[in-house]
């Protein structure tokens, strides 16, 4: 796959911007037992522009899925604020909540289950019209039609039910769904993961192009840089629910500040011998369970350069080298 970002688009108003994101869970442990709290999302901010892609990435458990539900208004914040096309989703009353649901859509990392067997092609494509719109039913389906086509498939899949389909197509047909509303911002959640890789180029290069035609904002939930490299603008990484890297997807590939962001590109095939990557770096030991995080840096446990310092403080994201990054000792990185 090439890069499918080699030109900017322009930066136009932000479709998302989120400030400070939380979601904290209440964990209920037994009767005469205080309960828990999970802190899945830690404070959290970025801006997504029309026309450009946000990556988040890390391991299971980071809480990449927690904030894509609260940006797709699936869950509420616990704290922060969350504007969507400059509105205010957090507080925004109901009548408004719904109609900023429309503009953001969901496609999903199973082509297989995303889509309901029982009903045809053109009967799920027309569903979020009949739902949300007063359009008639031959208006429907010409709007479906006219989408099938932008995805790349044929007319007579309109009569065709989803086991007819390939994994790449059906993957077509889920992206198709989502844009029917014609929302500003997509969230896809690993949407090629379960794909060959072969099919997955040629997914990455439809959203491309439906990026650059309609001018859609993506927010690109991914553990697989390899990918991310290709389809994403700016990169936000994220560990036990922190933000712990964050800024522009060249800047950070070329030389990564935050160790747990090291050996990610470390143990993604084709970026290992990246020459920013000066060792292969093994993390040792589990994720660390969020009911009972590590008092100072989160990555601690884990970290292979980790001080006393890091275990009693922990660090906050700071400007470094046109990135943010939240380690204390970024800067002995960008020196060696």
């Amino acid at each position: 796959m090439s890069d499918l970002h080699n030109a900017s688009a322009p930066s136009l108003q932000p479709v998302v911007e989120a400030k400070d994101l939380q979601r904290v869970y209440e964990i209920r442990r037994g009767f005469l037992r205080a309960p828990a709290h999970l802190q899945a999302v830690g404070g959290v901010s970025f801006t997504v522009r029309a026309g450009k892609t946000l990556a988040v990435v890390g391991e299971s458990g980071c809480g990449k899925s927690t904030l894509a539900r609260m940006v797709s208004l699936i869950e509420t914040p616990t704290a922060g604020s969350l504007h969507i096309n400059g509105v205010d989703a957090v507080h925004a009353p109901k009548e408004q909540r719904l109609a900023l649901r429309k503009a953001v859509q969901l496609v999903f990392q199973n082509p297989y289950g995303s889509l309901n067997p029982r009903k045809k092609i053109g009967a799920i494509l027309e569903a979020p019209l009949e739902i949300n719109t007063t359009l008639s039913a031959a208006e429907r389906a010409a709007q479906a039609r006219a989408m099938l086509a932008m995805v790349g498939l044929r007319p007579e899949h309109y009569d065709r039910y989803p086991h007819m389909f390939s994994g790449g197509q059906r993957q077509r047909i889920a992206i198709a769904r989502a844009l029917m509303l014609k929302p500003g911002l997509v969230i896809a959640d690993e949407p090629v993961s379960a794909l060959d890789v072969s099919i997955q180029a040629q997914v990455l290069n439809l959203l491309a192009d439906l990026q650059q035609s309609l001018g859609l904002a993506y927010l690109f939930i991914s553990h697989d840089l390899g990918v991310v490299r290709h389809i994403a603008h700016d990169v936000l990484v994220m560990y036990l629910g922190h933000a712990v890297e964050q800024g522009e997807k060249n800047t950070i590939f070329a030389q990564p500040l935050h160790p747990y962001t090291q050996a990610l590109l470390a143990s993604t095939p084709g970026l290992a011998g990246s020459s920013a990557i000066k060792q292969r770096i093994v993390l040792k030991g589990e994720l660390p369970s969020p009911l009972n995080p590590p008092s100072g840096c989160v990555f601690s446990t884990r970290c292979p350069h980790v001080t006393e310092r890091c275990r009693a403080e922990r660090p906050l994201l700071r400007d470094v080298a046109d990135r943010q990054v939240a380690c204390h000792y970024a800067e002995k990185f960008l020196a060696a």
